[in-house]
């Protein structure tokens, strides 16, 4: 790989989510403060939503690191669970023995006494769910009945849900209302802007252990941070592929023709080239067809 040509310790635009590269900007900066000062406040249910690409699995690894030892915490990276399911995965991650084969209100029950126990040892429990637009309604449902125990000064246990905009669409329905009044604090991830583009891409690669002069010429990032549209995975993507490119050239310097052939390599924009381009193409020809309607109306 092009580690030892450019001078690396490691990989700088990967793909999983490695808090080592935590970079906070403006908008992640706030979402974890959002976090945290929720949590501190005892609040039942947090939300956190973005879409696809934007670090949302990055932040709650970066939160989760962020707390301290009075604090008990889950992750569910794949809540697409039946609520059984659910409570058996957060058991398991909670430490609480579940036992095969053990009814579903047992299983609330023995999960509701663990609460209370941590409670007593002055440790709050925090979920974090990620993806959490995929979880099913009965499932949400079964986490909300189960944020219901409490003493009379705060919550037993805090859930943040973390998913893509789809999250909201879901919540929005009558059938979880009470929960959705229960969310008293929320953050939507934006994408970053040119100027952070390039900040963003000159921190990778110093964590990474560069140490040369500028790596990624402006044009190249220009015109990365335009395909991109600033969302981090995506210019993780080109990034890499254009090392690759640059390398396999011999080259020292990534330029826009390395992030152009890296775009034509990834799929999802050459789907969205692809769409543009007949969406042109439509309005072009709808446009011509409204002109010689308009002429030939004009003529007759």
């Amino acid at each position: 790989m092009y580690l030892e040509y450019f001078g690396l310790r490691e990989m700088p635009f990967g793909i999983t989510p490695d808090t080592s590269f935590f970079l906070a900007f403006k908008t992640y900066q706030e979402a974890l403060n959002t976090l945290l000062i929720a949590i501190q406040t005892g609040e039942g249910f947090i939300k956190i939503t973005g879409e696809v690409g934007t670090g949302k699995t990055l932040l709650c690894r970066k939160f989760l690191g962020s707390l301290g030892n009075e604090y008990v915490t889950a992750y569910i990276p794949n809540p697409y669970l039946e609520p059984h399911a659910l409570l058996l995965t957060l058991a398991d991650e909670l430490g609480v023995p579940q036992g095969e084969g053990r009814a579903q209100h047992e299983l609330f029950k023995t999960l509701s006494m663990a609460l209370v126990g941590y409670a007593g040892q002055g440790k709050q429990v925090v979920v974090c769910v990620d993806e959490a637009q995929a979880m099913p309604l009965e499932s949400i449902e079964a986490l909300r009945l189960l944020s219901n125990i409490e003493t009379e000064k705060r919550k037993l246990l805090q859930v943040v849900l973390f998913g893509q905009p789809e999250l909201d669409v879901k919540l929005n329905r009558d059938s979880v209302r009470q929960l959705t009044q229960r969310i008293t604090f929320f953050y939507e991830l934006g994408s970053l802007n040119r100027q952070e583009t390039e900040y963003y891409l000159a921190h990778r690669l110093s964590v990474a252990g560069y140490t040369g002069g500028q790596l990624i010429d402006k044009a190249a990032v220009n015109y990365l941070y335009r395909l991109s549209r600033g969302i981090p995975r995506l210019i993780n993507i080109l990034a890499h592929k254009s090392m690759l490119l640059a390398y396999g050239e011999g080259s020292r310097q990534i330029n826009r023709h390395h992030v152009q052939v890296a775009c034509r390599d990834t799929l999802v924009l050459v789907n969205r080239r692809n769409y543009l381009k007949l969406w042109l193409a439509v309005t072009v020809l709808g446009c011509a067809g409204v002109g010689i309607g308009f002429a030939w109306i004009y003529f007759k």
